[in-house]
């Protein structure tokens, strides 16, 4: 009889590990891995149907473990009333609390939560069978646990099997995904999810780097520039920028040759596209949508008082996901940088910030101005002369060449170690 209580106990502290560990592994379990995994594992599909009732789940998973923990404690406590007398009790329940504690408890929990899946899905099988022989008892429980929940507010239909991410949830899960995912994948996700909070204004090309054609030039001006330029459209003004009268695609150059030796002073007006123009605050991502439902590869921004700021493209768009295309089928937003043997760079003034962080990487301030001109001129608060340097974000930068009130040319210098403050 001894024997049997022992090893009664020893079995009913075993089914309680089991009840323990099969709580803890499905609730650790990843619900977007679980979803991807149901597609094509019966066992995957069982845990998610089981977590798709929580209430249920839990309720025949604290019944099993409740009643393995009560049974074996009234076992325990026979067996040591046989084996120590008097003194029976006190011992069942130092050692059966901590036997439990260990074995049924701590052990099982802990290694379910390491690996969730190994324990979770062989569990589904006794945890199914289980809820259809205790269906009404669970039912009941389930019924009284929900309604005991509408006192505070809550349903169990608020939650959702798989829960949606925010971006910067999903931006987290990819930084934590890197060990898995390649440097440039990884890049080109977050690419992506930073569509949303970045404006065409980070990604255009600035007006004063505009190509185009003005009308107002001779016939031979445009048709060399026409034959020389190496982007697939231009745009066409009159006097200036700020007068565009549409977009010239380069495709239409057939129809212009036609009557090269006798121009029309209107023929190339006619062959204009009109231009698209938007605003400078539109989100990437919702431009890249209104150019697929435009139908558009091209835009002009302008800002609030409707004069022209840039030109941004398809192309400039998605080179904020998969980095700078080699091809020059369209204007770029990106300009090219020098590299000198003392490690200096020098670069375009107008270059953006993001851009000059994300090519050749650098950790200058992005909020603020666009520009590296734009950022010195507000670091100086004044207009800078060539030869003068000065100190942002701990980089040394050497101002080269200033013109038209904007730094055209500068040279960036290796990151100093920090002295507290940026010294002029």
């Amino acid at each position: 009889m001894t024997l049997f209580l022992l090893f009664a106990v020893i079995t009913l502290v075993i089914i309680s590990s089991f009840f323990s560990g099969s709580e803890t592994s499905m609730m650790a379990l990843n619900r977007y891995r679980l979803h991807h995994l149901a597609k094509k594992s019966r066992a995957a599909k069982r845990a998610e149907t089981l977590l798709s009732r929580p209430d249920r789940l839990l309720s025949v998973i604290l019944i099993g473990n409740t009643f393995a923990n009560i049974l074996a404690s009234a076992l325990a406590t026979i067996l040591a009333q046989r084996i120590f007398g008097d003194f029976g009790v006190a011992v069942a329940t130092i050692v059966l609390t901590l036997f439990i504690l260990l074995f049924a408890e701590v052990l099982p929990k802990t290694m379910a939560a390491i690996r969730p899946e190994t324990f979770a899905f062989p569990a589904t099988w006794i945890l199914k069978i289980l809820l259809k022989v205790l269906h009404p008892l669970i039912c009941a429980l389930s019924g009284f646990t929900n309604c005991t929940l509408k006192l505070f507010g809550m349903s169990i239909a608020d939650k959702k099997a798989v829960d949606p991410l925010t971006a910067d949830e999903l931006r987290s899960v990819v930084h934590a995904s890197r060990d898995s995912l390649a440097g440039q994948h990884k890049n080109m996700l977050l690419g992506v999810l930073d569509l949303e909070k970045e404006t065409v204004q980070d990604a255009m090309l600035p007006r004063q780097n505009i190509h185009g054609i003005d009308l107002n030039d001779s016939w031979d001006e445009v048709i060399n520039q026409i034959k020389t330029s190496p982007f697939s459209k231009l745009p066409v003004w009159r006097d200036s920028i700020d007068h565009v009268v549409g977009i010239f695609h380069l495709r239409k150059v057939i129809a212009l040759a036609e009557h090269l030796k006798n121009p029309a002073p209107d023929l190339l007006e006619t062959l204009l596209d009109p231009p698209y123009f938007i605003p400078e605050t539109t989100s990437l991502q919702r431009q890249l949508l209104n150019f697929q439902a435009h139908s558009e590869h091209m835009a002009l921004v302008v800002d609030e008082y409707g004069d022209i700021q840039g030109l941004v493209t398809v192309e400039d768009i998605l080179e904020e996901v998969v980095g700078e295309f080699t091809n020059l089928s369209q204007p770029s937003a990106h300009t090219s940088t020098r590299k000198l043997k003392n490690g200096a760079i020098v670069v375009d003034g107008a270059m953006t910030v993001r851009d000059l962080n994300r090519d050749l990487g650098l950790s200058l301030p992005t909020e603020g101005p666009r520009t590296l001109s734009g950022l010195i001129v507000e670091h100086l608060e004044s207009m800078p002369v060539g030869g003068l340097s000065l100190k942002i974000a701990d980089y040394p930068i050497e101002v080269i060449k200033v013109d038209d009130n904007a730094v055209r040319t500068a040279k960036i210098y290796p990151k100093l170690i920090s002295q507290g403050g940026n010294d002029e």
